[in-house]
């Protein structure tokens, strides 16, 4: 399944106002009943094992910094799709994401027609505050443009 980097198109400044960083990936599906929740779920249902590890390390690393390690808030009931908070949903798009005190982030899960067939975008929206979430971005980037593709191919064929 062929997973394609893409120019983002989204409105950056309603979803992340200010984001410095924003990309795109797109995939083709058959699945005529797919809608953006079910897509997401698929997306982040399981993980491969490198990157699992490597979410382990960076919780390890970053909870003595009092960043977040999951989207989830305590004593806050929200609805969780795997580690991320969803901040908005139609049956066409799905909006997950948290802010932290280095970086804001939103993923983004569009599911358009194509043809006879649906496509299904992930686009990823960063605003950083600080030095530090600059670093961070610049370590996570090779990672990122690594498991967004994989997670893709999860929901396409």
């Amino acid at each position: 399944m062929r997973v394609d980097e893409i120019t983002p198109n989204v409105d950056s400044d309603a979803l992340l106002a200010g984001a410095q960083f924003i990309d795109a990936f797109r995939i083709a599906t058959t699945d005529p009943g797919l809608d953006a929740r079910h897509a997401t779920e698929a997306m982040v249902a399981r993980w491969p094992r490198w990157f699992e590890w490597l979410i382990a390390l960076r919780n390890l690393l970053v909870a003595p910094l009092g960043l977040k390690t999951t989207g989830a808030t305590e004593g806050v009931d929200r609805d969780m799709i795997g580690i991320f908070p969803v901040v908005s949903e139609t049956p066409e798009r799905l909006v997950a994401g948290f802010n932290d005190k280095h970086l804001d982030f939103r993923l983004v899960v569009d599911i358009a027609p194509a043809g006879s067939a649906r496509s299904i975008t992930a686009t990823t929206l960063v605003l950083t505050h600080n030095w530090f979430g600059r670093a961070y971005l610049a370590v996570i980037m090779p990672f990122h443009r690594l498991i967004v593709p994989v997670m893709l191919r999860k929901v396409g064929g």
